[in-house]
């Protein structure tokens, strides 16, 4: 199939190549619930500074029930059905098929996240790391419906912004850690070259489809496949196939920080993990709530 001209708003001289490949396997997480997790399994434990990448897919009355989180960022992007989401603060609501929830736990939040339709609810989650000057600072919630994502089409390639910029699109949301979160749709013959910060790390996750990153005669990778670039000053992609193309193109500035993580939290040091254990235990220093509180699905699964 011939190719479409390239999109992209510079030239680029040094593409990143692929550099590691996994396959994101199903595994059981929360209640019943099932991911596929790329980034903080085993072979992966951290890509500065992403945490976890989770593909979810779960079905009532599976889920992920109460539990807490401090010192980093959840960003939820639905793909199918939708997630009912409840705080101990009080705040609650729904996002459905192409909506986001930029989640910053900070000191100290306690959630749960459940399903709120019919059938198998799929999405990803992301976890992105905060530097230390930010990891006791009030929770926030940034949620853009999927109508008001940023979009742009070009050259037969489609990209939602759902953080930086791409196609002349920008995103609304604010990212503390400077992060790219982009989901592109190339369609057969579409060939991409997108600019990324040359000291960024930055992965790959492709949903739908097959596609050719890095070098024109590379091998084909197809859904559920986590690609961790090399150096360079952006990417290049190709959809040879005869089907859509889909995947998400993620990167992130570094913190190059220590890291110490238990379970959801995530400080810099054991004495900080300590002291969070602590605290969710006492209830206190961002806690507070949580003695007293449950949210309406974990009552009605006991919990």
């Amino acid at each position: 199939m011939p190719e479409k001209e390239s999109s992209s708003c510079a030239g680029l001289k040094e593409p990143r190549l692929v550099v590691r490949k996994f396959l994101a396997r199903p595994q059981p997480e929360g209640v019943g619930a099932v991911v596929r997790r790329s980034i903080g399994r085993f072979e992966l434990r951290y890509f500065d500074p992403f945490l976890v990448l989770d593909e979810f897919s779960v079905t009532a009355p599976a889920g992920f029930p109460d539990h807490p989180h401090r010192g980093f960022e959840t960003v939820t992007y639905m793909l199918q059905g939708a997630v009912k989401h409840e705080d101990f603060d009080g705040h609650k609501g729904t996002i459905g098929p192409g909506d986001l929830q930029w989640m910053t736990a900070g000191r100290g939040i306690v959630h749960s996240e459940m399903p709120a339709a019919q059938g198998t609810q799929k999405g990803l989650q992301l976890w992105i790391n905060l530097s230390s000057k930010y990891k006791m600072i009030e929770p926030r919630y940034q949620e853009i419906s999927s109508k008001d994502i940023a979009e742009a089409a070009k050259d037969g390639i489609k990209v939602r912004v759902i953080a930086g910029e791409a196609l002349g699109a920008k995103s609304a949301i604010y990212t503390r850690t400077p992060t790219m979160y982009l989901d592109f749709t190339l369609e057969p013959g579409a060939h991409l070259q997108q600019p990324i910060p040359g000291s960024w790390n930055v992965f790959v996750y492709v949903l739908e489809g097959e596609g050719i990153f890095g070098r024109s005669k590379s091998s084909p990778v197809n859904a559920h496949h986590l690609l961790l670039l090399g150096p360079g000053d952006g990417l290049e992609a190709w959809n040879k196939s005869s089907k859509l193309l889909r995947f998400i193109l993620v990167g992130g500035e570094p913190l190059c920080e220590p890291l110490a993580q238990f379970g959801p939290f995530v400080m810099n040091t054991q004495e900080e993990i300590d002291r969070t254990i602590d605290d969710f235990e006492n209830y206190r220093n961002g806690f507070e709530k949580a003695r007293h509180w449950r949210s309406e699905s974990g009552l009605t699964l006991g919990f």
